[in-house]
């Protein structure tokens, strides 16, 4: 059986958290980082995450396509309140959600929060940052080490709520005994490297959300942190 675990902090500097998550049957899992300050960012990732709930909280099962399309519902649903609330022009908010049943794994995803996949030690990120400094990776101008640091690492190229046009990443992939699950916001990696998530990981804490939200308040917690951790049984 699966274990769950999730953990969310406003952080050490912000004065509201404007990330969201979600737990829920079949198997959910949403973590959501709002932007477009005062109260916009934390509305917006709210109504991703209700939205998803209530879109894909009554299936059997869910596949990848299913989850983006709940996400393309909750980009509408944000655009509908924008239009109702012309104050919170300009918000908008990541997702990154994940289905794991039956040794698969199904994901959805749209800007820089992420989905990890830890197994046998080793670590990889799956989802792909939808932000500017990651173009820069990926062409060469910048390394992961400065993009780390870059004073644009926080903008973002893809987002949910901000145009009607939003492309939602997908994929799904084979799931192993003893394989664990990690979607975060941006507030842990911009304190926590993979190399200490992995290790992290490979302690099997009691509650390794709530240690790894710790890891990011303890190295400043600049920004809110959220973390789901699925744990697959060995």
């Amino acid at each position: 059986m699966l274990q769950v675990y999730q953990a969310t902090d406003i952080g050490c500097v912000r004065a509201t958290n404007e990330d969201s998550l979600a737990v829920f049957e079949p198997q959910v899992y949403v973590v959501a980082d709002g932007m477009g300050g005062e109260a916009a960012g934390e509305v917006a990732s709210r109504i991703l995450t209700e939205t998803l709930q209530q879109v894909l909280g009554q299936r059997e099962t869910v596949d990848s396509q299913e989850l983006a399309q709940a996400i393309q519902q909750g980009n509408a649903a944000i655009l509908q309140c924008v239009q109702e609330h012309p104050e919170y022009q300009g918000m908008g908010t990541t997702a990154t959600a994940l289905h794991a049943e039956a040794g698969t794994a199904h994901w959805a995803h749209v800007g820089d929060s992420r989905l990890y996949l830890w197994r046998q030690g080793g670590l990889r990120q799956i989802t792909r940052d939808h932000s500017y400094v990651e173009d820069l990776v990926e062409n060469g101008t910048l390394t992961p080490e400065e993009a780390r640091v870059h004073p644009r690492k926080n903008m973002l190229t893809r987002a949910v709520g901000v145009a009607a046009d939003l492309q939602v990443d997908t994929g799904t992939f084979a799931l192993q005994p003893g394989d664990q699950l990690l979607l975060a916001t941006d507030g842990l990696m911009k304190h926590v490297t993979d190399e200490e998530i992995a290790a992290a990981l490979q302690q099997r804490a009691a509650d390794p959300a709530r240690q790894l939200v710790d890891m990011a308040l303890n190295a400043g917690g600049s920004d809110n942190v959220t973390a789901i951790v699925v744990v697959l049984p060995s």
